[in-house]
C-alpha cells in the first residue's frame, strides 16, 4: 500500500499549485489515509500567501475520482461508529477545501462521481472533457449522503436537482452536468489540460487580494445576517492597496499589470 504522501501529490509552478489525487491503478479512488493527507495539503496551501491559484486533478486521464474505495468499507466503515470516525476526517478535508481563500479549479478527466464529484464540486471552477461522467449513485450502496456533503451538493445545484441526482442514483454525461451546474465548462477531451492551464494563468495574473476578497464576500453573502458597518467598509479596502495603484496605472498606460499581492 502506498504511503499517504504518495497518494496526494503537490506540484508547484510559480504562483499556481497543482494537487494530484494519485491512485491511477484504482482510478484515484479515495482511501481514509488519502482524505487525511488531502486535508493536510489543503491546509498547508491555505497558509501560503504566495499562491494565486490551486488546480485539483486526478492522476492520468481516465478518472478524476470515483469517490471512496469500496474495498475499505468492510474494515473502515462497517458500522455507524466507524463511519462517523471516517466522516469526521472526510468532512474536515471537504471543509478545508470549501474554506480555501485561494481560487481553485478542478481539472476533470473521465470519471467524477460520488466523493470525487464532491471534491470537484467544492472547487470554484470545474472544467471537464466531453466524455466525463458524473453522479452520486450511493443509493445503490445503501448509503446516505451526510449533512455536510448534501449541503454542498444542494448549494452547488439547488435542492430539486440534488434530489434528482440522489434519488435516481444515475450517472450522467458532461453536457447534462453542465446543464445542472455540476461543471462550469465542457471542452474536448484533448483540450482539458490546456484549458485548465490557461484558466489558472488568467486567474494568477489578476490581483490576488481581490480574488480572495471576492471569494470571502460571496461566502459571507450566503449568511442572511445583515452586514456590519465594518464588513461593508471592507468592500472599499482595496483602494488602499498597492495592487490598486498598479492596476489603474497599468490600465492608463495600456500595459499589463504586475500585481504584488499587497
Amino acid at each position: 500500500m502506498s504511503a499517504p504522501e504518495e497518494t496526494v501529490l503537490l506540484q508547484r509552478d510559480g504562483a499556481i499549485a497543482t494537487v494530484v489525487l494519485n491512485r491511477p491503478h484504482k482510478l484515484n479512488a479515495m482511501t481514509k489515509p488519502m482524505w487525511g493527507r488531502l486535508g493536510e495539503v489543503l491546509r498547508e496551501l491555505q497558509a501560503d500567501d504566495s499562491l494565486r491559484c490551486i488546480v485539483l486533478r486526478g492522476a492520468g486521464e481516465k478518472s478524476f475520482s470515483p469517490g471512496n474505495d469500496i474495498s475499505e468499507f468492510e474494515t473502515e466503515r462497517s458500522n455507524p461508529e466507524q463511519a462517523k470516525d471516517y466522516g469526521r476526517l472526510m468532512h474536515g478535508t471537504l471543509t478545508a477545501l470549501r474554506d480555501l481563500r485561494h481560487p481553485t479549479v478542478a481539472q476533470i478527466h473521465g470519471i467524477c462521481v460520488g466523493g470525487g464529484m464532491e471534491i470537484a464540486g467544492l472547487c470554484d471552477l470545474r472544467i471537464c472533457g466531453e466524455s466525463s461522467r458524473f453522479g452520486a449513485p450511493i443509493a445503490k450502496l445503501g448509503l446516505v449522503m451526510a449533512y455536510p456533503e448534501i449541503q454542498a451538493l444542494r448549494d452547488l445545484v439547488g435542492r430539486q436537482t440534488a434530489l434528482e441526482i440522489l434519488l435516481e442514483a444515475r450517472v450522467f454525461d458532461a453536457a447534462e452536468a453542465k446543464a445542472k451546474g455540476v461543471v462550469t465548462r465542457v471542452v474536448p477531451d484533448d483540450r482539458v489540460a490546456a484549458e485548465v492551464a490557461e484558466t489558472a494563468t488568467r486567474i494568477a495574473a489578476g490581483a490576488p487580494l481581490v480574488a480572495r476578497w471576492h471569494k470571502a464576500f460571496l461566502k459571507r453573502l450566503e449568511d442572511p445576517a445583515p452586514l456590519s458597518e465594518a464588513e461593508f467598509d471592507e468592500g472599499f479596502a482595496c483602494y488602499g492597496t498597492k495592487d490598486f495603484e498598479i492596476g489603474y496605472k497599468a490600465f492608463l498606460a495600456k500595459t499589463e499589470p504586475d500585481f504584488e499581492g499587497r
